[in-house]
């Protein structure tokens, strides 16, 4: 257990380091469309739990850290609703600067700045990243090849190089996997380098199911990265551009696990992060700051999501409330945010059966019965 402790110290740190980032931009977000809209801000927290340090600004908030890493807030004045309050706190609030008193576009403004300020920070690290080491490029490299898959028949080996598909250059791995999808059951000659020499391979592509419909499968795993020199104004722009990709792969994915069409072990909670938080704290500071900038595009767009207790689902509210010309009745906003604490802790309860099964906790306790 001892000799374990560095490694557990490692990756609690990690862990602690990577959610405090993306909750203290996530708050911050909200706190700066706050004060835009004259909202004034009570507490701004990075944590829960006891108190560690404080401090209050000469605005009047409160800035708190806390011994919980796990999230953070930004208390509103006048955030909670004016009928669940005593009459005596109503009376305390500041004239124009009560949350429940701006339009219902402002109140959307400061609940949609914490997943949009996810969104910026993700970019601006990917920028970041890609003017310090380039732009990472998956090269169509074989790293392993799978057994009784198409490219083992086929007689691809790993380590080649997949320079063609057909008619077709493939200069990334993803290359290959858009071109082979594309494609089940079908004859190809491939054309790989091995050994500084082009080889022909003539390789029948196998396929699988995937929706209700078949895709092609090649039967190879790559993932060698090379770093490709960009310049400034190409590196924001490809900062952009990989938000947007991570940000569309996480949602497909999300509802492949929906449709079924996608294993649902795949999805991690706290456990899994701090476990790869403790991972990639040993590749490095440009690995740390990449899977920061992914997970940044993950709490941004889950927090999109529309269930309430949840800024998306403070923001479907709003909607309607624009839509009906006044907010929900109490009971309803009630009922929702119950229903949307049920979910939240479902998903949270299976989330960790998840990362304990993929620890094997479980087969370990088995084999402690059996």
């Amino acid at each position: 257990m001892l000799q374990n402790f560095p490694d557990l110290l490692r990756t609690g740190a990690a862990f602690a380091a990577v959610l405090g980032v993306l909750v203290f931009f996530h708050e911050m977000g909200h706190y700066l469309a706050a004060r835009w809209c004259g909202v004034h801000v009570e507490v701004f927290s990075i944590g829960f739990g006891k108190t560690i340090a404080e401090w209050t600004d000469r605005v009047g908030t409160r800035w708190k850290l806390s011994w919980l890493p796990l999230g953070g807030y930004v208390k509103l004045h006048g955030q909670e609703r004016p009928e669940d309050v005593p009459d005596d706190v109503r009376a305390g609030w500041m004239p124009g600067k009560v949350f429940h008193d701006k339009s219902v576009g402002a109140r959307a403004i400061v609940v949609a700045a914490g997943p949009i300020a996810n969104f910026l920070l993700a970019a601006v690290l990917f920028t970041v990243l890609f003017i310090a080491v380039g732009r990472p490029i998956t090269v169509p490299v074989v790293g392993e090849v799978l057994a009784n898959g198409a490219a083992a028949r086929g007689g691809i080996l790993a380590d080649d190089r997949i320079a063609a598909i057909g008619a077709d250059q493939t200069a990334t791995f993803e290359d290959i996997q858009r071109i082979v999808m594309a494609h089940p059951g079908e004859r190809f000659k491939v054309t790989v380098v091995r050994g500084g020499n082009a080889v022909d391979l003539d390789v029948t592509i196998g396929s699988r199911d995937s929706g209700g419909k078949q895709v092609g499968q090649l039967g190879i795993r790559g993932g060698k990265v090379e770093y490709v020199p960009v310049g400034v104004l190409a590196a924001v722009a490809g900062g952009v551009t990989q938000t947007w990709t991570v940000t569309t792969d996480t949602f497909n994915g999300i509802a492949q696990m929906v449709n079924g069409s996608r294993g649902s072990e795949e999805l991690g909670g706290p456990l899994r992060i701090a476990q790869m938080s403790g991972k990639v704290a040993q590749l490095g500071l440009a690995s740390m700051i990449g899977f920061i900038a992914v997970l940044s595009v993950n709490l941004g767009l889950i927090n999109l999501f529309p269930i309430p207790v949840l800024d998306g689902g403070h923001l479907l509210f709003y909607a309607l409330e624009a839509v009906r010309g006044r907010p929900l009745p109490p009971k309803a906003q009630e009922y929702g945010f119950r229903a949307g604490l049920a979910a939240l802790a479902t998903l949270f309860i299976f989330a960790t059966w998840n990362d304990l099964s993929s620890f094997g906790l479980f087969r370990w306790v088995a084999g402690l019965i059996g």
